[in-house]
């Protein structure tokens, strides 16, 4: 296969990430090639994008005949053209049934003894169910109208308006489209990603699943100054089912494609929502991380509380702890729980919400889990892990093994990250006793995996 071709083939097996592998033969020899944007069953068109030793990528040019998984018309007019969603065209029961397959194939490869799968736990809700989303001011295509929404499929640059988005609820397509109104009218511009250029930047959106209380966030640069006292006026009048209860302007003069802060200024109300899982309260600010399917958050929770077993006096670490949601879970049922973070503002989070729902047995601490380990007094009973999607730095995993608790805990946004360093834990005297996965992305590839790990005697 030369690189730069054009090739055919059906889709044979699907790979975590939303990529396919395609059946190729040549030669009389078969080839695999990696294509994102495909399901198994799909015989597809595609340019050969990267040939590096056994490694083959190419690019989608062209669905040839569907999938017999590709069972319904997919119900959003974006679909196909927005880049955020990927699935629709497949049933739910479909979406979930590959994605349990993707992890369980990538866990059975990494483990050679007898485990639990215990399979995959849908999200509650298939539709509406994101509780934040991020959008970008830009242009459908060169310089045509100001556009603002999701990054169009396969397209850095290109932005299409998804003013009908059917992951999140018909509040975040009001306030898109008065926040685009707004600008269009102003005449703003929007900033540009070569020339760097231009104003508007991002419009992020919070709406709390339980409570309705919704912020609205305009990222900008500083290269203008405007008034936005009119758009507050209009936000509020909107006739919606939640309740607008902040507004700000954030500054942001960085060049890189990144939604950052250099400076905040309140506009209206607070800069938070209050959001409840499990019955505790929680304190959800612009940039804390929180996870964005809150329902499907306490499916992920709940299950984690089980695996991790009988808490009680015990001591429990739960590392890469973000605003702390799942120590407080099981602070109630514990001896101390420890948080351990490096972002800080999510450990300011914690420790908020903590105070404010009554738990005094919470500590949380700023700092990388890798050094923050050597400070600790306590010694852990029980662990939880919920790292970032690369996984747990090896010197690190090696800090956490060697205090040789009885029962892990590990929670995955990327399962291939979770086998790389399952691999380690195996060989330092961990077993997986029980996985499953939980789907907190419905319409997308994306699936969140749980392990319970447990210490072999001998």
């Amino acid at each position: 296969m030369k690189k730069g071709n054009i090739y055919e083939g059906t889709v044979i097996e699907a790979q975590f990430g939303g990529k396919g592998l395609v059946d190729v033969k040549e030669d009389d020899t078969h080839y695999k090639v990696a294509v994102k944007g495909t399901i198994p069953g799909q015989k597809i068109r595609f340019r050969l994008t990267k040939k590096k030793s056994s490694k083959l990528e190419g690019r989608l040019l062209e669905l040839l005949e569907k999938s017999p998984l590709e069972d319904r018309v997919a119900p959003c007019k974006h679909f196909g053209h927005c880049g955020g969603c990927s699935f629709q065209n497949m049933s739910y029961e479909n979406q979930l049934q590959l994605k349990s397959d993707i992890v369980k194939k990538i866990l059975d490869e990494a483990i050679s003894y007898q485990y639990e799968y215990e399979g995959i736990i849908g999200s509650p809700d298939e539709f509406h169910y994101r509780n934040k989303m991020e959008y970008s001011f830009g242009d459908e295509y060169k310089d045509g109208p100001m556009a603002l929404g999701m990054h169009k499929k396969e397209s850095f640059y290109d932005i299409i308006t998804t003013d009908n988005c059917m992951i999140v609820g018909d509040d975040y397509n009001k306030i898109l489209k008065a926040v685009l109104a707004f600008a269009q009218k102003k005449g703003l511009h929007y900033f540009h990603k070569i020339t760097h250029s231009g104003y508007l930047r991002h419009l992020l959106v919070r709406r709390s699943a339980t409570t309705g209380e919704i912020t609205v966030n305009l990222v900008t640069t500083t290269q203008e100054d405007i008034d936005f006292a009119p758009l507050k006026d209009t936000l509020l009048a909107l006739e919606l089912e939640g309740t607008i209860v902040g507004i700000t302007h954030i500054y942001n003069d960085s060049v890189a494609d990144a939604v950052k802060c250099d400076k905040m200024e309140l506009i209206y109300g607070r800069d938070y929502v209050t959001e409840n899982i499990m019955g505790l309260g929680f304190k959800v600010s612009t940039f804390s991380f929180f996870q964005t399917n809150s329902r499907g958050a306490e499916k992920l929770y709940e299950k984690a509380r089980e695996y991790i077993g009988i808490t009680e006096n015990k001591i429990v670490f739960d590392l890469y702890s973000g605003t702390g949601t799942i120590a407080q879970v099981l602070a109630p049922v514990a001896d101390k729980v420890v948080g351990v973070e490096i972002v800080e503002e999510a450990v300011e989070a914690a420790r908020i919400n903590s105070e404010s729902n009554g738990l005094n047995n919470c500590s949380f601490i700023a700092g990388d889990v890798l050094k923050v380990l050597d400070d600790i007094k306590e010694k852990p009973d029980l662990i939880i892990l919920d790292p970032p999607r690369d996984g747990i730095h090896p010197k690190a995993l090696t800090k956490i093994i060697n205090y040789d608790v009885e029962r892990m805990v590990y929670i995955s946004c990327k399962p291939t990250s979770l086998a790389r360093d399952l691999e380690i834990l195996q060989a330092n005297g961990y077993r997986v006793n029980r996985a499953c996965a939980v789907d907190m992305f419905a319409q997308n590839a994306n699936v969140e995996t749980i392990v319970l790990f447990e210490k072999t005697t001998g």
